[in-house]
């Protein structure tokens, strides 16, 4: 395990938690939120971003074209994701214009917090840079086959179009090397204690 670099804004450590696609990462969130730490959904503020900031919903389309419009006139993510999971010039393109509105809410709400440290969950978060924006990270694995089990039984898609996403994203091996702290969920070893474990490591600096 790493030294932790800690490097204080505002008084408050900023910690990254990442995984990929079915590696478990909301569970382990809640964990963290259940011992009162406050935790920085990226994908879901991403989410409200695309609704509702026109500014960045122009910007898109003038990038991807109006064919990714629903009906009602929206963004429709599954139509979007369609294009980018299947070319990473395109994602990179997406993440480009997403991530820097990310990253600009997450300070913003980082300010509003108050605790030992808060956590950015983030699937994409060395992919996309985000990990500058944080002082350490913690890697959430698992074994693939379950991965893609979790993402079948979730998304109600196919093998395939789970291995897709995958391409996009580091792979576990990587993820590792590049994180302070990991833990597994694997359905083998217990979850709570390596939250507790990280937990307790964080806030003793």
């Amino acid at each position: 395990m790493k030294k932790l670099n800690l490097l204080f804004v505002n008084d408050m450590l900023k910690i990254g938690i990442t995984g990929g696609i079915g590696s478990g990462k909301s569970t382990v969130c809640k964990m963290f939120e259940i011992i009162g730490i406050p935790v920085f959904y990226a994908d879901t503020e991403s989410k409200k971003i695309l609704y509702g900031d026109e500014n960045i919903k122009q910007k898109i389309l003038t990038a991807f074209g109006n064919s990714i419009l629903d009906d009602a006139g929206l963004i429709d993510r599954k139509k979007l994701a369609t294009i980018v999971f299947n070319n990473k010039a395109e994602l990179e393109n997406l993440n480009n214009i997403l991530h820097p509105a990310v990253a600009l809410h997450f300070e913003n709400w980082v300010k509003q917090q108050n605790s030992a440290y808060v956590l950015k969950e983030a699937a994409i978060l060395f992919e996309s840079g985000a990990y500058k924006q944080v002082d350490n990270v913690i890697a959430i694995v698992a074994p693939l086959e379950l991965k893609i089990k979790r993402t079948i039984g979730r998304d109600a898609i196919t093998v395939e179009e789970v291995l897709a996403r995958m391409k996009n994203q580091l792979t576990d091996e990587e993820k590792i090397k590049r994180s302070d702290f990991v833990i597994y969920n694997d359905e083998q070893q217990l979850l709570i204690p390596q939250v507790l474990k990280v937990h307790s490591l964080l806030i003793a600096g």
